[in-house]
């Protein structure tokens, strides 16, 4: 008689282990569903070398030892993850404080007034540098959509500073005539 099928065996620990198993995550993790990840994670590495796992009461121990090194994985990651939120958090907080600080005269705030559709546009456009073949491409629109929408996107961010009392005519003639609906 040749050796048993790896699904069989792999059942016949699953069906021998599982609630041993559960039992020991459940009680090193938080939540039910951090228990749930860890048994599906520690049982998926079971599949995967269910060649290596010893006979007997050993399959147990050895459950145990990928459990464990599945949980300390969580763990590192949880923290490194928490550490990102925090640098992240801190980052943005500047941020903010910067753009209060860089907006005395409300562009932004008019910016953020516009549709975001029109954002997005005159964002791709001055922000990330984009031409308006690449835009096109971006937006997947025929390159005269484009010069037509940003057109119009920059006539209403013009409008919209100009009802705000932003002086248009440190930004030259044109700015003004786009205030004005001129062009």
């Amino acid at each position: 008689m040749g050796p048993p099928d790896p699904e069989q065996r792999f059942e016949k620990i699953y069906d021998a282990h599982y609630p041993d198993l559960l039992a020991y995550v459940r009680r090193r993790t938080g939540s039910p569903d951090d228990a749930a990840d860890a048994i599906a994670e520690t049982f998926t590495t079971a599949w995967r070398r269910v060649e290596d796992i010893p006979e007997g009461h050993d399959a147990r121990l050895w459950l145990y030892g990928v459990a464990r090194r599945v949980l300390a994985n969580k763990r590192r990651e949880e923290t490194r993850r928490t550490a990102l939120a925090v640098r992240l958090r801190a980052e943005l907080t500047v941020w903010a404080e910067n753009l209060a600080e860089e907006d005395p005269d409300g562009v932004r705030r008019a910016f953020m007034r516009l549709s975001p559709d029109d954002r997005e546009l005159l964002a791709l456009v001055s922000w990330e540098g984009l031409t308006s073949e690449e835009i096109a491409k971006v937006l997947g629109c025929s390159r005269g959509a484009v010069r037509l929408r940003l057109h119009r996107a920059r006539k209403r961010l013009a409008r919209e500073l100009d009802s705000r009392g932003f002086d248009m005519a440190r930004y030259g003639s044109r700015a003004i005539a786009l205030a004005k609906g001129e062009l």
